[in-house]
């Protein structure tokens, strides 16, 4: 094997298996900086390692053991016992003999309440719901800061500095590593859920790398929501995001050609569309309808979703009803981004030039100013106007700016698409 080859296996792996390694760690030693660097030093130590010796078998638990040996070294020198000495300094003298036993046991308990624990501490209120998503993102999802400040649509140093102060103040308040109570779930909600959303979005059409989908993030993300829901079971924003997930995540295998290049919506095999994750977000949603009285936005989104589930053919999708479900959405969210997916609808009900008149508004918001999709979704709607020499521009300008690889051949390959008017 290559060291290019164990670099990318090694980047492969730390995506996956980052997440349930700092929420065992964070469980240990009460921090979740401290357990960030502990899994930091693993990675480094699997890229020492493994360029030579090849990926291991299984590489999630060789990351989790070369944690936990750095683990117990620094409970060993000291350097965490100054939180955890009352609780865990007596116990942890007493397992010195065989650290890799019942210490080891104690890390790899419960990794699913692990990630969950890890979610409502990084989503604590003593933090902005920017640093809440951006930290949570970071240590459950894997996601580069690069990564993040794409999804968020804001400068690299911004989000750099969010997390970096998000954990000092997590240690400083001194967090605990729990599920909160009934009290205290309610309020601390709304940033759980977004934080799933959009660990979820980045696996569903990832923002970077060579890859359009990222599968394990949005099953992490999918697995988690079926948490919060029996979590918190009357509320409908939840159920709205299950059903949501559920009804996109079954588009996964058609959304992706044999050689890894991107299929459009309208373009999918729906045949190859999971009927079973349909059912179960369809059952989601019709849940959220029942306990809300007006629809919130993640469940005015499974709704749009859903128009697309029930269609058996693109030809059959409601665009009258989507739209009317975008207006809803657009009134409750002010978002730049559900406004450019107004515009598409729009264009697909009322015909192009009504969705360029909305996408052409969007051309001065700061927000989008560097975001790939506005110009790719001039480019489609000046495509069907017939201004090829326009969407050809667009085309490319939306290629520059996206930093994924299937995705900026797609958009090439419709700008060269547009010198030859087909």
């Amino acid at each position: 094997m290559t060291a290019s080859d164990a670099h990318r296996a090694i980047d492969a792996v730390w995506r996956i298996e980052s997440g349930k390694l700092i929420a065992g760690l964070t469980r240990m030693t009460g921090d979740v900086g401290a357990a960030e660097d502990l899994a930091q030093d693993a990675l480094v130590a699997a890229l020492e390692r493994w360029p030579a010796s090849g990926v291991p078998d299984n590489p999630g638990a060789w990351l989790m053991a070369a944690a936990k040996h750095r683990a117990i070294d620094m409970f060993r020198r000291g350097k965490l016992l100054d939180r955890k000495h009352e609780e865990l300094g007596h116990e942890l003298l007493a397992r010195q003999q065989s650290p890799e036993g019942e210490l080891a046991a104690a890390i790899d308990d419960h990794v699913g309440d692990d990630l969950l624990r890890l979610i409502f501490t990084t989503c604590h209120p003593v933090l902005s719901t920017e640093a809440r998503v951006a930290l949570t993102l970071r240590l459950l999802g894997g996601l580069t800061t690069d990564e993040i400040a794409r999804a968020f649509l804001a400068p690299e140093p911004t989000i750099a500095q969010r997390i970096v102060r998000a954990k000092r103040t997590l240690r400083e308040a001194r967090v605990p590593f729990e599920v909160p109570h009934a009290a205290e779930l309610a309020a601390r909600l709304s940033s759980v859920l977004e934080v799933v959303y959009l660990v979820f979005n980045e696996g569903y059409s990832a923002t970077a790398g060579d890859d359009w989908v990222r599968p394990a993030l949005c099953e992490d993300a999918l697995r988690l929501g079926r948490i919060l829901a029996g979590l918190a079971p009357d509320d409908p924003e939840v159920h709205g995001l299950v059903a949501l997930m559920e009804i996109q995540a079954s588009r996964l295998k058609a959304r992706v050609g044999p050689g890894g290049e991107p299929i459009l919506l309208l373009d999918q095999d729906r045949g190859r569309w999971d009927q079973l994750l349909i059912r179960r977000g369809l059952a989601a949603l019709e849940r959220a309808e029942q306990l809300a009285g007006a629809l919130g936005p993640y469940a005015l989104q499974a709704a749009i979703a859903a128009c697309h589930a029930r269609a058996r053919t693109a030809e059959e999708t409601d665009w009258t009803r989507i739209s009317a479900l975008y207006d809803a959405l657009t009134q409750l969210t002010q978002s730049p981004v559900v406004e450019l997916n107004r515009a598409v609808a729009y264009s697909m009900a009322f015909g192009p030039a009504a969705g360029l008149e909305i996408a052409d508004a969007l051309t001065s918001e700061p927000a989008l100013a560097s975001y790939h999709l506005l110009p790719s979704v001039r480019g489609d709607f000046l495509f069907k106007l017939g201004r090829f020499d326009e969407a050809r521009g667009e085309f490319q300008r939306a290629a520059a700016l996206t930093h994924n690889t299937r995705e900026r051949a797609l958009l090439r390959g419709r700008a060269a698409a547009c010198a030859r008017g087909t």
